[in-house]
């Protein structure tokens, strides 16, 4: 952890000069954040091609005559590309109205994430949470992992915006996350030494 300053519940903003791909213009919502590493969610990368409705298909949730009865807005919700590390996993990241036992674990009063089908079957169902990303994989740092590539200037902070976070169109989310920092692209210069 940064100083002892935990990120659970706080977004991670790729710096323009970050050097990997996988990580270019995201934005994590940090899941989790302890002295054993750090995990994260990118809610900006969409997965090519997939819809929570193809999802659910292809998990033998629904069937395609199934899927007509879901809410056009459920139906054609993105699938993302919640980070590298275990690509075929899925994670629902979502408003705290909905919890299992055994299965949620909360970030924060408000913001909830859960890993099982139980989910995506509430969801079909119209019993799952009020609000709710869909990622598959997720970023994740070893020990002092995340804390070397803050101090190097891989990342900006700031307490995450559920407005960001649920409301905002996937491609307007790395803009509105600088904004937060009071900051536009139009403030990375892109070379060094220029005016």
């Amino acid at each position: 952890m940064t100083g002892g300053t935990c990120l659970e519940g706080h977004f991670l903003i790729a710096m323009p000069n970050i050097g990997d791909p996988r990580f270019e213009r995201a934005v994590i919502y940090m899941c989790a954040h302890t002295g054993q590493g750090a995990m994260g969610l990118i809610i900006n990368h969409r997965a090519r091609g997939l819809d929570f409705a193809t999802l659910l298909e292809q998990l033998g949730i629904l069937s395609g005559e199934e899927q007509i009865r879901l809410p056009e807005t459920l139906r054609a919700k993105p699938v993302l590309i919640g980070g590298p590390v275990e690509p075929a996993r899925g994670f629902v990241l979502h408003s705290a109205d909905y919890h299992l036992p055994d299965g949620t674990l909360n970030v924060t009063g408000s913001i909830a994430l859960t890993a099982t089908m139980d989910i995506l079957q509430a969801m079909a169902a119209g019993t799952g949470p009020r609000q709710a990303l869909l990622a598959l994989g997720y970023a994740g740092w070893s020990a002092g992992q995340l804390e070397a590539e803050l101090a190097a200037n891989g990342w900006l902070t700031c307490e995450a915006d559920e407005d960001i976070l649920f409301d905002t169109p996937m491609e307007e989310r790395y803009e509105k996350a600088l904004a937060r920092l009071g900051i536009g692209l139009g403030n990375f210069s892109p070379g060094a030494g220029h005016a």
